[in-house]
Protein backbone atom coordinates (compact mmCIF):
# COMPACT_ATOMS: atom_id res chain seq x y z
CA UNK A 1 0.00 0.00 0.00
CA UNK A 2 1.26 3.47 -0.74
CA UNK A 3 0.79 6.34 1.70
CA UNK A 4 -2.66 7.37 0.43
CA UNK A 5 -3.91 3.78 0.63
CA UNK A 6 -3.38 3.84 4.40
CA UNK A 7 -5.63 6.80 5.17
CA UNK A 8 -8.88 6.24 7.05
CA UNK A 9 -12.03 7.92 5.74
CA UNK A 10 -14.16 9.63 8.37
CA UNK A 11 -17.80 8.63 7.80
CA UNK A 12 -19.47 10.41 10.70
CA UNK A 13 -18.61 12.34 13.84
CA UNK A 14 -20.60 13.12 16.96
CA UNK A 15 -19.32 15.81 19.35
CA UNK A 16 -19.96 14.25 22.76
CA UNK A 17 -18.57 17.23 24.66
CA UNK A 18 -17.77 20.46 22.88
CA UNK A 19 -17.26 23.41 25.18
CA UNK A 20 -14.53 25.99 25.67
CA UNK A 21 -12.18 23.36 27.18
CA UNK A 22 -12.34 20.31 24.92
CA UNK A 23 -13.90 18.83 21.81
CA UNK A 24 -14.40 15.13 22.61
CA UNK A 25 -15.66 13.16 19.62
CA UNK A 26 -17.04 9.73 18.71
CA UNK A 27 -16.43 8.91 15.03
CA UNK A 28 -16.97 6.14 12.50
CA UNK A 29 -14.22 5.39 9.97
CA UNK A 30 -13.83 3.37 6.79
CA UNK A 31 -10.52 1.52 6.70
CA UNK A 32 -8.38 1.14 3.55
CA UNK A 33 -9.81 -2.36 2.97
CA UNK A 34 -13.38 -1.00 2.93
CA UNK A 35 -14.46 -2.23 6.37
CA UNK A 36 -15.86 0.23 8.89
CA UNK A 37 -15.12 0.73 12.55
CA UNK A 38 -16.89 2.61 15.30
CA UNK A 39 -16.81 4.05 17.84
CA UNK A 40 -13.40 5.69 17.62
CA UNK A 41 -12.88 8.36 20.29
CA UNK A 42 -10.62 11.37 19.82
CA UNK A 43 -10.30 14.87 21.19
CA UNK A 44 -8.99 18.36 20.54
CA UNK A 45 -7.01 20.32 23.10
CA UNK A 46 -4.89 23.39 22.59
CA UNK A 47 -1.29 23.31 21.44
CA UNK A 48 1.34 23.85 24.11
CA UNK A 49 4.99 24.62 24.75
CA UNK A 50 7.65 22.83 26.81
CA UNK A 51 10.79 24.71 27.81
CA UNK A 52 14.10 23.10 28.80
CA UNK A 53 15.55 26.13 30.58
CA UNK A 54 18.98 26.45 32.18
CA UNK A 55 20.04 29.29 34.44
CA UNK A 56 23.33 31.20 34.43
CA UNK A 57 24.85 28.60 36.78
CA UNK A 58 23.94 25.67 34.54
CA UNK A 59 21.03 24.43 36.64
CA UNK A 60 17.74 23.43 35.01
CA UNK A 61 14.51 25.16 35.93
CA UNK A 62 11.81 22.65 36.81
CA UNK A 63 8.42 22.80 38.44
CA UNK A 64 6.63 20.44 40.82
CA UNK A 65 2.87 20.19 40.45
CA UNK A 66 -0.02 17.78 40.84
CA UNK A 67 -1.07 15.92 37.71
CA UNK A 68 -4.61 14.64 38.10
CA UNK A 69 -4.36 12.10 35.27
CA UNK A 70 -1.90 9.95 37.21
CA UNK A 71 -2.79 11.27 40.67
CA UNK A 72 0.79 12.30 41.49
CA UNK A 73 2.93 15.35 42.05
CA UNK A 74 5.46 15.40 39.23
CA UNK A 75 8.75 17.07 38.40
CA UNK A 76 8.81 18.52 34.90
CA UNK A 77 9.95 21.48 32.84
CA UNK A 78 7.97 24.70 32.56
CA UNK A 79 5.13 24.23 30.06
CA UNK A 80 1.80 25.72 29.11
CA UNK A 81 -0.83 26.21 26.46
CA UNK A 82 -0.83 28.70 23.64
CA UNK A 83 -3.36 31.42 24.39
CA UNK A 84 -6.21 31.65 21.90
CA UNK A 85 -8.16 34.67 20.72
CA UNK A 86 -11.43 32.81 20.23
CA UNK A 87 -11.97 31.92 23.90
CA UNK A 88 -11.50 28.17 23.34
CA UNK A 89 -9.00 25.92 25.03
CA UNK A 90 -8.59 23.68 22.00
CA UNK A 91 -7.75 23.84 18.34
CA UNK A 92 -4.50 24.07 16.44
CA UNK A 93 -2.49 27.12 15.47
CA UNK A 94 -3.85 27.23 11.92
CA UNK A 95 -6.19 30.09 11.16
CA UNK A 96 -4.40 32.59 13.37
CA UNK A 97 -6.46 31.83 16.48
CA UNK A 98 -3.46 31.20 18.78
CA UNK A 99 -0.48 33.19 19.91
CA UNK A 100 2.97 32.55 18.47
CA UNK A 101 4.59 29.49 20.09
CA UNK A 102 7.86 31.27 20.95
CA UNK A 103 5.94 34.12 22.58
CA UNK A 104 3.95 31.56 24.55
CA UNK A 105 7.19 29.89 25.69
CA UNK A 106 8.63 33.21 26.88
CA UNK A 107 5.38 34.06 28.68
CA UNK A 108 5.10 30.66 30.37
CA UNK A 109 8.72 30.70 31.55
CA UNK A 110 8.24 34.11 33.14
CA UNK A 111 4.81 33.34 34.64
CA UNK A 112 5.66 29.94 36.11
CA UNK A 113 9.24 30.55 37.23
CA UNK A 114 10.02 34.28 37.17
CA UNK A 115 12.92 33.67 34.75
CA UNK A 116 13.66 35.19 31.34
CA UNK A 117 16.16 34.33 28.63
CA UNK A 118 17.66 35.99 25.56
CA UNK A 119 18.80 32.63 24.14
CA UNK A 120 15.97 30.63 22.59
CA UNK A 121 16.16 27.61 20.29
CA UNK A 122 13.19 25.77 18.79
CA UNK A 123 13.99 22.06 19.20
CA UNK A 124 11.03 20.35 17.53
CA UNK A 125 7.26 20.41 17.14
CA UNK A 126 5.57 17.06 17.54
CA UNK A 127 2.05 15.68 18.03
CA UNK A 128 1.05 15.43 21.67
CA UNK A 129 -0.67 12.06 21.18
CA UNK A 130 -1.05 11.27 17.48
CA UNK A 131 -3.36 8.31 18.16
CA UNK A 132 -6.27 10.20 19.69
CA UNK A 133 -5.49 13.94 19.86
CA UNK A 134 -4.85 16.66 17.29
CA UNK A 135 -2.74 19.09 19.31
CA UNK A 136 1.00 19.71 19.08
CA UNK A 137 3.83 20.31 21.55
CA UNK A 138 6.38 22.99 20.65
CA UNK A 139 9.66 22.13 22.36
CA UNK A 140 12.18 24.88 23.19
CA UNK A 141 15.54 25.33 24.86
CA UNK A 142 16.23 28.58 26.76
CA UNK A 143 19.80 29.22 27.94
CA UNK A 144 21.37 31.51 30.54
CA UNK A 145 18.04 32.28 32.17
CA UNK A 146 18.02 34.94 34.85
CA UNK A 147 15.53 35.52 37.64
CA UNK A 148 13.64 38.80 37.24
CA UNK A 149 10.44 38.34 39.25
CA UNK A 150 8.29 36.03 41.30
CA UNK A 151 5.69 33.72 39.84
CA UNK A 152 2.48 34.98 38.18
CA UNK A 153 0.34 31.86 38.23
CA UNK A 154 -3.12 31.28 36.77
CA UNK A 155 -5.93 30.60 39.25
CA UNK A 156 -5.71 26.83 38.57
CA UNK A 157 -1.90 26.62 38.89
CA UNK A 158 -0.25 25.48 42.10
CA UNK A 159 3.40 24.74 41.53
CA UNK A 160 6.83 25.11 43.06
CA UNK A 161 10.03 25.96 41.19
CA UNK A 162 13.08 23.73 41.66
CA UNK A 163 16.58 23.92 40.22
CA UNK A 164 18.21 20.65 39.22
CA UNK A 165 21.63 19.72 37.92
CA UNK A 166 22.05 17.80 34.68
CA UNK A 167 22.84 14.68 36.72
CA UNK A 168 19.69 15.08 38.80
CA UNK A 169 17.52 15.39 35.67
CA UNK A 170 19.15 12.25 34.24
CA UNK A 171 18.47 10.36 37.49
CA UNK A 172 14.84 11.53 37.61
CA UNK A 173 14.32 10.32 34.04
CA UNK A 174 16.16 7.03 34.62
CA UNK A 175 14.07 6.22 37.70
CA UNK A 176 10.72 7.14 36.12
CA UNK A 177 10.23 10.25 38.26
CA UNK A 178 10.24 12.72 35.36
CA UNK A 179 6.94 11.55 33.96
CA UNK A 180 5.91 13.77 31.05
CA UNK A 181 6.84 12.18 27.70
CA UNK A 182 7.14 15.45 25.74
CA UNK A 183 9.38 16.83 28.50
CA UNK A 184 11.68 13.81 28.31
CA UNK A 185 11.85 14.18 24.53
CA UNK A 186 12.67 17.87 24.92
CA UNK A 187 15.47 16.99 27.36
CA UNK A 188 17.13 14.57 24.96
CA UNK A 189 16.80 16.98 22.04
CA UNK A 190 18.33 19.80 24.10
CA UNK A 191 21.03 17.46 25.35
CA UNK A 192 21.92 16.43 21.80
CA UNK A 193 21.96 20.03 20.64
CA UNK A 194 24.09 21.29 23.49
CA UNK A 195 26.12 18.08 23.95
CA UNK A 196 25.25 18.24 27.64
Amino acid sequence: MDREDLAWEEISTEHIVQDEWIDFRRSAYRFPDGTTFEPYYSYSRRDYVVIVASDEDGNYICVRQYRQGIGEVTTEFVAGGLERTDGKEYGGTSGGQAEDALEAAKRELLEESGYVSDEWVHLLTLPSNATIADNYAFLYYAGNCRKVSGQHLDETEFLNVELHSREEIEELIRTGKFQQMAHVAAWYLAKERERL
